[in-house]
């Protein structure tokens, strides 16, 4: 965490790409497992949404699903900040919330947002559509979210899911452009399922 998130300016360029191979390469481990296998494996309330738009998901189970992960993301910062202590909630870490270049306004980073879930979207669909595509699915998942984070993260933020940054915004305080953070990415799911329903990928919602 310090290396990734402090001040050593050698680090700097590194840190977005390190941290979208790890945290790519964990989603995809975590979908490949049991657990991930019992419930999905979607950690993210957009994507979640997403699936329901495109015929893969109950539309029951949306909400229980979004309390579920909006309060794990909460609940994971304050484990943090218990086993690190108050220096997480310090600058440069600030419990983790992400912050866009101070070149991108808030048009931007929706647009970028909805832009990341609206093509993930899309691959979903293509994916889910065929035996072979869904066997590929984590991998691809894995290796889409660390595209994101390591291209993203310096620009928009790379966020990409509303649970990435409601915890960390909640805590530090920092919630200026968290609705940002949780309008595009719902936005784009939304897009890409209409796309894919335009494509012939999408199956009815039920």
């Amino acid at each position: 965490m310090r290396w990734l998130v402090g001040p050593d300016p050698g680090a700097a360029a590194a840190r977005p790409a390190v941290l979208g191979a790890v945290v790519g390469t964990l989603l995809a481990l975590f979908m490949l497992s049991p657990p991930g296998r019992c419930s999905g494996g979607h950690l993210n309330p957009a994507v979640t949404l997403a699936l329901w738009r495109l015929g893969a998901f109950p539309g029951r189970e949306v909400v229980p699903y979004a309390v579920a992960q909006l309060t794990g993301s909460v609940f994971g910062v304050w484990c943090a900040a218990l086993v690190w202590g108050p220096v997480t909630g310090r600058p440069p870490v600030r419990h983790a919330s992400v912050r866009a270049d101070p070149a991108w306004g808030d048009a931007a980073v929706l647009a970028a947002e909805a832009g990341v879930l609206a093509g993930s979207t899309l691959m979903l669909a293509a994916l889910l559509a065929s035996p072979g595509g869904r066997r590929v699915l984590p991998y691809a998942v894995g290796l889409t979210t660390a595209l994101v984070i390591g291209v993203l993260g310096p620009l928009s933020g790379g966020s990409a899911n509303p649970a990435r940054q409601f915890g960390p915004a909640l805590l530090a305080g920092d919630t200026g452009r968290l609705w940002v953070y949780v309008l595009g990415p719902a936005l784009g799911a939304v897009l890409g399922a209409w796309l894919a329903g335009r494509t012939g990928l999408r199956r009815p919602p039920r």
